[in-house]
């Protein structure tokens, strides 16, 4: 996948969103847009935990 620019990823997401939205809704678009980008970096650099470790930290029984 390319790497695309913030800048241009966010003009991408406005072009995408209604004539009528809300500050709210472009922030939460932007917002959901950089989650999932940190969670998929955070995944191809190893930093996650299995289901079943996180289930022990907290001490949940499956």
């Amino acid at each position: 996948m390319q790497t695309q620019n913030a800048k241009t990823i966010a003009r991408q997401l406005i072009d995408q969103l209604p004539e009528t939205c809300s500050w709210d809704d472009l922030m939460e678009q932007l917002y959901v847009r950089q989650a999932i980008e940190a969670g998929l970096a955070d995944s191809e650099a190893g930093r996650t935990k299995s289901v079943e470790d996180v289930r022990k930290m907290f001490g949940l029984n499956p």
